[in-house]
């Protein structure tokens, strides 16, 4: 009997997936206090609960890739995902951009971050690099820091060496559409106007949900929930959630679960040169 390529018969896996925890982007682009005051994110007291009241609702668990110098500030949060079987993944250590540092301090982040993250009681297996790009050392320091897989931009889910790639693409990403600061991205895309309606973005995702059950691939998808800052915004995030709480075609699971999958059935997915 040929084997299941997704668990319990899916055919195709799903990780919801989050970025951005608190203040790291705004520090690094000089738009909050250095010296503070830190642990009062609107986003945390105003978006946060609302995504994860929608989560558990679904019984949707997903990944959170959260700057590890949030991880103290937003202890209680951390511990609240932790506890509702969201996976913790690395997004750098104040959200920097791995191209914008020197191969010396891409490798004190890699530190500090799995140190701080230890110190919490975590062990990292997945890391989503700000802005999705990566150097030529990131995959040696993840061989040495013992990562399973990194979440970059990139086209599709593959077995890499002894790193799994689980990729994001800008369309499936909600900044692309809601962000004003993304503009000129969308431009490269052909996308024109400072916003996209929240309604496109979730056609989009419906779009791309049945494709990947069409295909049997993993598809990533991406809110930050500090965006999430209206009803229609809520509801769209709400719409896609049920679809995969709900749809059993559909193994919805954080990164780390998928990707422990793909690396215990290598029969279904073999590795891929770079």
């Amino acid at each position: 009997m040929a084997t299941e390529r997704w668990p319990n018969g899916a055919k195709a896996a799903v990780s919801f997936t989050m970025d951005n925890l608190g203040e790291p982007l705004e520090i690094q682009l000089g738009l909050w206090p250095a010296e503070g005051p830190f642990g009062t994110h609107p986003s945390i007291k105003d978006c946060l609960p609302h995504v994860l009241e929608t989560l558990s609702k679904y019984n949707v668990k997903g990944t959170y890739f959260a700057e590890a110098w949030s991880l103290n500030i937003y202890a209680n949060q951390v511990k609240q995902m932790i506890r509702q079987g969201h996976e913790i993944g690395w997004h750098a250590y104040q959200h920097e951009i791995c191209d914008k540092l020197s191969p010396e301090g891409e490798a004190e982040n890699f530190q500090k971050s799995v140190d701080a993250a230890a110190a919490f009681g975590i062990k990292y297996s997945g890391f989503r690099p700000p802005g999705g790009t990566t150097t030529e050392d990131t995959f040696k320091l993840l061989n040495k820091h013992g990562f399973r897989y990194v979440s970059p931009l990139a086209d599709k889910t593959a077995k890499k060496s002894s790193i799994v790639v689980a990729p994001f693409q800008w369309r499936n990403v909600d900044a692309f559409y809601y962000a004003p600061e993304f503009t000129a991205l969308r431009q490269s895309y052909g996308e024109e106007g400072p916003v996209i309606d929240p309604k496109v973005f979730r056609d989009h995702l419906r779009t791309k949900i049945s494709e990947a059950v069409r295909a049997g691939e993993h598809l990533v998808i991406l809110f930050h929930p500090f965006l999430q800052t209206s009803g229609e915004k809520l509801e769209v995030l709400r719409e896609i959630v049920e679809r995969l709480g709900t749809d059993p075609d559909i193994w919805c699971a954080p990164c780390g679960e998928v990707v422990g999958w793909m690396q215990s059935h290598p029969e279904s997915f073999p590795e891929v040169s770079s």
